[in-house]
């Protein structure tokens, strides 16, 4: 169990959800754990799913490309596409569903998030901002079990942090 927990709002008025999390990790850990792809397998899937990237280029107009694998053998894939990255302080990305060949899926929505870094006393601080297009778009991926999924992959990272 974790000590440190993500703490969710939402926004219904500008489409937004917020995810404030701390780690009891340096920035630089930090940062390499969400910017290198065999760093991000170890923790970004909640358990028993795994992430599997087909490929990263990590920099602004770069795209990770994952699938999340399940134990009864279902795959889901990913697309990230890097919009601006300030380094050790800021990215931001639009993330879609897509097909393994990175083919959007238009039956889900898209997500645009803002994760920003920053060094403290303890640890390091990443807030995620994470608008949607039109409210159902927010209440759509909301219902897919958002929340749980990316509390369970965050503290994951605690996990990989410590190691």
């Amino acid at each position: 169990m974790t000590k440190n927990q993500a703490l969710f709002s939402k926004n219904l008025a500008t489409k937004t959800l917020h995810v404030e999390r701390a780690f009891d990790a340096p920035l630089d850990e930090v940062w390499d754990a969400w910017t290198k792809s065999d760093i991000l397998d170890q923790w970004w899937a909640p358990r028993p799913y795994k992430a599997v990237t087909s490929k990263m280029d990590f920099r602004a107009g770069g795209q990770w490309l994952y699938a999340m694998k399940g134990p009864e053998g279902d795959t889901n894939y990913c697309r990230v596409d890097f919009k601006t990255v300030d380094h050790k302080k800021s990215i931001t990305t639009a993330v879609m569903f897509c097909d393994e060949a990175g083919n959007i899926n238009t039956d889900f929505p898209t997500m645009y998030w803002k994760k920003v870094f920053k060094a403290t006393a303890t640890g390091t601080l990443v807030n995620i901002e994470i608008t949607f297009d039109k409210e159902a778009d927010m209440e759509t991926i909301i219902g897919m079990g958002f929340q749980d999924g990316f509390t369970a992959g965050l503290n994951n990272l605690d996990e990989v942090l410590a190691a």
